[in-house]
C-alpha cells in the first residue's frame, strides 16, 4: 500500500511540474495550408512565410499583391493557384507577423 501511495503521489509530482506544451507554430501552419489544398515540406513552407513578413518589412514588397506575387513563385506550380497564394499569404502574415496583416485590408 506505501508503494502503491508512493508511486501515486510521484506520477502526480511529475505531472504537476511537467512544463506545459508548446505548439510548433509550422506545424500549426503547415496544418492551416493543407485546408487550403497547399502542401509540400513544413519547414520550406514555414520558410517561405516568414521570408515573406522579412520582405515585407524590408520594402521589397510593397503591396500584398507583390507578396502573393512572390509566393505564387515558390510553391509548386502544378498545385497553386492565386488564391492558394493569397491563402498562403494570409495565414503566413498570421503566424508569424500578425502586426502587417492590415495590408490584407488595403489589397482589397
Amino acid at each position: 500500500m506505501k508503494r502503491l501511495i508512493a508511486a501515486i503521489a510521484t506520477a502526480t509530482a511529475a505531472l504537476v511540474l511537467a512544463a506545459p506544451a508548446h505548439a510548433d507554430p509550422d506545424t500549426d501552419f503547415a496544418n492551416e495550408l493543407h485546408t487550403y489544398g497547399i502542401y509540400g515540406q513544413k519547414d520550406y513552407n514555414a520558410w517561405i512565410g516568414k521570408i515573406t513578413c522579412k520582405r515585407q518589412r524590408n520594402g521589397v514588397d510593397k503591396s500584398a499583391h507583390d507578396s502573393a506575387r512572390f509566393v505564387q513563385a515558390q510553391l509548386d506550380k502544378e498545385q497553386d493557384s492565386t488564391e492558394q497564394s493569397y491563402q498562403f499569404l494570409a495565414a503566413a502574415l498570421r503566424f508569424y507577423c500578425p502586426d502587417l496583416l492590415p495590408i490584407l485590408d488595403q489589397a482589397r
